[in-house]
């Protein structure tokens, strides 16, 4: 019986069947879309951190940006010697670009005016608030020609303003 037990095991198929080579795809599949998952959520992982980390640097930056400088001439209308240049020390310590100073066409001017040169009333209230001019006193006169934001004509009112009194 040795012999026949020999030849049945020979010839008779195999209880397991080798394993197919396409039987392990749907694995393969699986494996694949974990790996595709997570390297999504790391991307978004990542972008997320790295904008939440370079946003507050820019609304800081974004609060630091100064003010426009604000480029004006001193004009002395009073014809009080010494007036344009006092006022323009004072507008310079207090941070505007004085580009220039001189006379006025007339010496008779009775209250200091702050002109807007260039249509920004907001940097000439500035100019006035820093000098202690009245609102009535900021007027505005648009000229294309003028290089200058605001100009200053200085009024026979001078000595009560805030260059006089440092």
């Amino acid at each position: 019986m040795d012999e026949l037990d020999r030849y049945m095991q020979e010839h008779q198929p195999a209880t397991t069947a080798p394993p197919r080579p396409g039987s392990s795809t749907p694995k393969l599949l699986l494996n694949v879309t974990i790996a595709l998952g997570l390297v999504v959520a790391g991307y978004f992982s990542y972008t997320y951190i790295a904008r939440s980390a370079i946003e507050p640097a820019q609304q800081q930056q974004a609060q630091v940006k100064p003010p426009r400088i604000i480029q004006l001439d001193v004009l002395n209308g009073c014809g009080a010697r010494g007036a344009a240049s006092k006022f323009t020390n004072y507008l310079r310590s207090q941070g505007f670009d004085v580009v220039e100073m001189k006379n006025y066409k007339v010496s008779t001017m009775g209250k200091t005016l702050v002109v807007d040169r260039v249509g920004d009333m907001g940097a000439a209230r500035r100019v006035a608030a820093a000098l202690g001019v009245s609102d009535k006193n900021v007027v505005q006169q648009l000229n294309p020609d003028y290089f200058v934001d605001v100009s200053i004509i200085i009024g026979a009112d001078y000595t009560t303003l805030e260059p006089m009194h440092q």
